[in-house]
């Protein structure tokens, strides 16, 4: 297979995905995945640095139907308890689910995407999550999709608008890109309804983002880039934070709803785990330690209810 950061050699459709009609041209499968990989070598050695204490491993793997990836975690560190970066590109026959789902039964595919998770080791330090993906069929038709969101364990406020407020000002400057779309939907997609509370405090979501690839791809792009920024200032605002073994209760529990949310709503994680994707890149999301404490509901006038309070209100409009 192609060594780390190389590039695959992928069979090519008898209907390619090449042009927009009158437009430019399309972003191509290698330059899409060239991009991911790039991100993933980038962020690996910028959060690397920020976490002082530890470094991405490399794990490439190949999937049997066509395909594989890189999954990359780090673990252990001064900053990060657990995080990772995968990127994959696979193609082959479409799984049957999916092909039922978007009217494709029998049709070749091809996709690739990057996806990550940071779970810190201080609780107030909040998790990261960011996923960005391409889409296509033997048939021309293609997409993008992803997001980005936050899940803080106690409230900041300044925390919170700062990820809006660069999530915005990305959306802003694209015109395929709607921040207040995204961020409902966001809103929406990561509510856990048997608990009737939200995961955090959202971000971006969008799938299937099909008209002017171009410019879907410089959006995605530009989105990307601005990952870091997003979320590294929060986590040295609060890295140093001191923190009980209280604290480090409620951390436990809170991410025992992160699990509850991947395990039973995600659709990402429900479908690589029905169709035979590879179980430990998919799982690899899941933080280490956690807990489930029956009634695990918090006294009034605590940090712990403060942030409780606001993922079971209605969403708040965070940017600035």
């Amino acid at each position: 297979m192609a060594g780390f950061g190389e590039l695959r050699h992928y069979p090519q459709f008898d209907t390619q995905v090449s042009a927009c009609e009158h437009g430019p041209v399309n972003p191509t499968r290698e330059s899409i995945e060239a991009y991911y990989r790039g991100l993933q070598s980038d962020l690996c050695d910028r959060l690397a640095q920020l976490d002082g204490g530890a470094g991405f491993g490399v794990d490439e793997w190949i999937r049997p139907d066509g395909g594989g990836g890189t999954t990359r975690v780090i673990s252990g560190g001064d900053l990060f308890e657990k995080g990772a970066i995968n990127v994959s590109a696979v193609y082959g026959p479409i799984p049957a689910q999916l092909g039922d789902k978007i009217g494709a039964v029998g049709a070749q595919f091809f996709a690739t995407g990057i996806s990550m998770i940071f779970h810190p080791r201080n609780p107030f330090v909040p998790t990261m999550h960011a996923n960005l993906r391409y889409f296509e069929i033997e048939d021309g038709t293609a997409w993008f999709g992803g997001g980005l969101d936050l899940t803080p364990y106690y409230l900041f406020e300044d925390d919170a608008e700062h990820f809006h407020t660069v999530c915005k000002q990305v959306c802003d400057r694209h015109e395929v890109a709607g921040y207040t779309t995204m961020k409902r939907a966001c809103d929406s997609y990561f509510y856990l309804s048997h608990r009737g509370e939200a995961r955090g405090i959202g971000g971006l979501f969008y799938d299937r983002h099909a008209v002017d690839l171009p410019d879907q791809f410089v959006f995605q792009q530009e989105l990307g880039d601005s990952l870091y920024e997003s979320y590294a200032p929060i986590v040295e605002r609060r890295r140093d934070t001191s923190f009980s073994e209280e604290n480090k209760r409620w951390h436990r529990v809170r991410r025992g709803r992160y699990v509850e949310f991947n395990l039973v709503w995600d659709r990402g994680t429900r479908f690589g785990l029905e169709t035979g994707g590879r179980t430990e890149s998919i799982l690899v999301s899941m933080p280490p330690e956690v807990s489930w404490e029956y009634a695990a509901v918090p006294e009034l006038g605590t940090a712990e209810r403060d942030l409780l309070d606001v993922l079971r209100g209605e969403p708040r409009d965070w940017a600035t």
